[in-house]
Parts: C-alpha cells; structure tokens; sequence
C-alpha cells in the first residue's frame, strides 16, 4: 500500500483560488486531491527554475507545488492561468 500524503495550500494559493469559476475550481480540487495518492501523475513536470518545484495542468490553469517526502506533504504554492504563472 502507497502513503497517502497530506495537502497543503499557501495563502498565495488560497487567494488565487477563491475568484476562479466555480467550474474551474472544482476541476483544481479534484487534481489537488489526487496529488495526494499520487504526487508524480502523468503529465506534472519538474520546473528547472525552482529545486523541487512540480506544475500541473489543469485547462488554462496551472497549479505550482512542492512535494516534500520526508514528512508526505503535498505544498501547493500557487495556482495561476497559464500566461501568468511563471512570472
């Protein structure tokens, strides 16, 4: 049996969450709970910019995290449209 890792979500990402329709929303939260059976599913990449740092897609969306084994922790850092989440 796999560890089940907890979520985490930053204030930057709560905020960024709250004014996206409501669709939108419940498509990140779905991938957001999956991310906790499975922190690596297929198609999250590991970003060269930043060490550790793993995106999602989810549509126009992105969804920024952390994985942190040591303790299970999924950390969600952000989440932002497409054009604007690398900036």
């Amino acid at each position: 049996m796999t560890a089940r890792y907890q979520i985490e979500l930053t204030r930057a990402a709560r905020r960024a969450l709250d004014p996206l329709p409501t669709k939108v929303q419940k498509q990140i939260d779905r991938q957001i709970l999956a991310l906790a059976k499975n922190p690596y599913p297929p198609g999250s990449k590991k970003l060269k910019s930043v060490e550790g740092l793993h995106r999602i897609r989810v549509g126009d969306y992105r969804i920024l995290y952390i994985v942190e084994v040591h303790r299970l922790v999924v950390v969600i850092v952000t989440i932002a449209h497409r054009r604007e989440v690398y900036r």
